[in-house]
């Protein structure tokens, strides 16, 4: 009798012990999965941006005038006689973009959409408020290692360029970079800087924001 319940337990034991390898196996098959989806996001997000850059920078470069030419008879731009106006937009595979950003340091080229949401930070960083016209430009953008992630790093003095749909070039420098915390929008949103790049970090426990003054 004793015996028998000796056999018993150590089986109660090996069960339970199969049954902790496999509930680890398990975890681990859905961390992995969890990281190729993750992987193949990011990747996806990359493709697509430099997709819609090439064609939005076509795009602007056909409306632009080469340094030179018509400017004696050149008018003053839309928006410095009505700097309140709405950033005109380009609509591209039914998506409204309002330009292009490029941070030459970085090597970075991306097209910024005019209206954020989070299914559409997925394909490229977004316009959250302002204007390029009148400042207080802010643009999110997800931590994608082709979108906004390099950002956190990047040096004081760096310049930034952005320009809109018609051509017209903005000229930046980057001033600070803060990290802040997840709910502080309104620091985030500081009407001090004429524009704002902002991003999550990882695990999205604080919020990266690179501070920018006008140049030209």
């Amino acid at each position: 009798m004793y015996g028998a319940n000796v056999v018993t337990r150590m089986m109660s034991r090996k069960r339970y012990g199969r049954l902790i390898i496999i509930t680890g196996l398990l975890f681990i098959a859905a961390a992995l999965i969890l990281t190729g989806y993750n992987l193949y996001d990011e990747y996806k997000a990359g493709d697509t941006v430099s997709h819609v850059y090439e064609i939005l920078n076509e795009k602007i470069s056909e409306t632009s005038q080469p340094d030179g030419v018509g400017q004696e008879q050149a008018e003053l731009p839309d928006y410095i006689i009505n700097p309140n106006m709405e950033m005109p937009v380009e609509e591209i595979e039914g998506n409204n973009y309002i330009g292009v950003l490029d941070i030459p340091y970085l090597e970075l080229s991306l097209p910024i959409m005019s209206e954020w949401s989070y299914p559409k930070l997925k394909i490229a960083p977004c316009r959250y408020s302002g204007s390029a016209y009148t400042g207080g430009f802010t643009i999110a953008g997800h931590n994608y290692s082709t979108h906004f992630g390099p950002v956190r790093d990047i040096p004081v003095g760096t310049q930034v360029i952005f320009t809109d749909v018609e051509g017209h070039r903005f000229e930046y420098e980057v001033q600070s970079v803060e990290v802040l915390e997840p709910t502080a929008i309104e620091d985030m949103l500081s009407d001090e800087w004429d524009l704002t790049l902002f991003t999550c970090t990882t695990g999205g426990q604080a919020r990266v924001a690179v501070r920018c003054l006008k140049v030209n």
